[in-house]
């Protein structure tokens, strides 16, 4: 077996870096490096070999050319053993490179930049790094090849136990790894350049197993989550993530996400929203949230969107819950929560979205922008003779941001006062809009809330009077709806007969 004699190393990300490199000397590995990487070894007393020194070539048009030479690629290509190869890198002065550590430029954060200009991120396509990362990846029998600083360790460990090499069974996963980041690097590319508006002309999805689930929505169904989900949430107690469960918390976490301006609490069951409070503190809010329905939340979904302290999370912990998801849980939090074995706590590290929703259809796929738009109380339209009161404005904005989170066709009754805002009744996923309203009445009954004064908002237009003379009846003083049905001047009337103030968004939150 034989020994790694140089390595060939130039990362954006440099976390582990220093560690891992002073190791590899110690296995007696040359160290070749570039730009910044060099500098940052050179400041750790690393002893390095400047690019340019291996290939007797001077970086260049700002740092563009550095790696594209015939002396990094053809000691990384040529095949060990096979004469000809041997005797052209002899005659060359070939050196062989056999191990790349590479990991790219942050195309992918860069572009995700709201300010981002063309130039910026065209200056964050990385070239030399994926032409490495292929050269080394091809000749895998011979060269060890690392694009994610997670598998520093292994490397190391096998370097330990195998008298300083890696074993091909390591190189070939680690090679396999290359070319699924390089797919989904130059897909991002693609989607950037080739979007028409906001949607790319071709989509590349290649995504990275993070781990194997042990079913997906039935037993019966093999499932596994890919992609980037440890970057948006930590767990860190309970058992294992269902398939379910990590489709509620993310919904879970999106709708708390949508009231950052006061404590928050949204509690879910299926993906839907079964109750909603805000109030000065996350106690008082999970309180009014709890209230809209004692008996959905049994094995449901908690989010809330502040630190989680030790008054809340002893009243959640009075009932079954399957998964808490909060910024930060304080310790007096866990100490209490921490008790139940199987409840899952995360941690949620990130509330920024990605830009596409995607969902799989038969022979391919469906994208669309995320649905991140927000309606304030300057958008809306007073469509009535009766102008909300600025407690009823509260109150139907506060649940216009909650509307948008239920299935359709979804109708969510709201309170409010000046320091408060809560949901009532909820009625969600109904062929019909007004037997949404039935359903949310109901439930509001049910749970001993009266919808006296409450308002009411509709994902989508009431399409006949029937919807807002149920909500009237109800007790309901103002609705909030998107607009723009046939019937607009049926509804306004019933309304106006009622003595509601309605208001249009004109936008609507389908969710399918």
């Amino acid at each position: 077996m034989a020994k790694i004699q140089r390595a060939l190393i130039s990362v954006s990300d440099k976390a582990g870096l220093v560690e891992f490199v002073r190791e590899l000397t110690g296995f007696g590995v040359e160290i070749i490096s570039t730009g910044g990487t060099a500098r940052a070894l050179k400041e750790a007393g690393i002893p390095v070999l400047e690019i340019s020194e291996h290939t007797g070539f001077p970086e260049m048009m700002d740092g563009r050319v550095k790696t594209l030479h015939p002396k990094v690629h053809g000691g990384l290509l040529y095949i060990r053993g096979n004469a000809e190869h041997e005797a052209a890198a002899a005659k060359h002065s070939i050196k062989p490179i056999d191990l790349v550590v590479v990991n790219l430029y942050p195309f992918e954060k860069t572009v995700a930049k709201p300010d981002v200009t063309l130039h910026e991120a065209i200056e964050n396509i990385d070239i030399g790094g994926p032409s490495m990362l292929r050269s080394a990846a091809k000749n895998h029998a011979s060269v060890t090849v690392v694009v994610d600083a997670a598998d520093y360790p292994a490397v190391l460990a096998e370097m330990r136990a195998n008298g300083g090499d890696t074993t091909f069974e390591t190189r070939a996963r680690l090679a396999t790894k290359v070319f699924a980041t390089t797919s989904r690097y130059d897909g991002a590319i693609a989607a950037f350049l080739g979007k028409a508006g906001r949607l790319p002309d071709t989509l590349t999805l290649s995504l990275p197993k993070a781990q194997e689930l042990r079913y997906g929505e039935n037993p019966h169904q093999k499932a596994a989550l890919y992609g980037d989900f440890g970057k948006y949430f930590q767990q860190l107690h309970g058992k294992e993530l269902s398939y379910n469960n990590i489709l509620d918390l993310t919904a879970a976490a999106e709708l708390a996400a949508e009231f950052p301006d006061q404590p928050t609490v949204a509690i879910l069951k299926h993906m839907n929203p079964c109750g909603v409070g805000s109030a000065a503190t996350l106690k008082e809010a999970w309180d009014l949230a709890y209230a809209t329905d004692k008996q959905a939340p049994f094995g449901g979904i908690i989010a809330v969107n502040r630190p989680l302290d030790a008054d809340i999370a002893a009243a959640i912990a009075e009932i079954f819950s399957e998964v808490i998801i909060a910024p930060e849980f304080q310790q007096g939090a866990l100490d209490i929560l921490q008790k139940k074995k199987n409840l899952r706590l995360i941690k949620q590290l990130s509330v920024v979205s990605p830009q596409l929703s995607v969902r799989t259809v038969l022979g391919g796929m469906l994208a669309q922008e995320r649905d991140t738009r927000l309606v304030s109380a300057d958008d809306i339209k007073v469509v009535t003779k009766r102008e909300p009161t600025q407690t009823e404005r509260h109150a139907l904005l506060f649940g216009w941001r909650v509307v948008k989170h239920v299935k359709s066709n979804a109708i969510v009754f709201t309170g409010a006062d000046e320091k408060i805002c809560r949901t009532l009744g909820i009625g969600a996923g109904q062929m019909s809009r007004v037997d949404s309203s039935k359903i949310a009445v109901w439930k509001a009954k049910e749970a001993g809330l009266s919808l006296k004064g409450s308002v009411v908002a509709s994902d989508a237009f009431f399409p006949f009077p029937d919807g807002v003379i149920a909500a009237a009846e109800a007790g309901a003083t103002a609705v909030i709806q998107p607009g723009g049905s046939m019937r607009d001047a049926d509804v306004i009337a019933a309304a106006n007969e009622r003595n509601l103030a309605m208001v249009f968004t004109g936008i609507r939150h389908f969710r399918h």
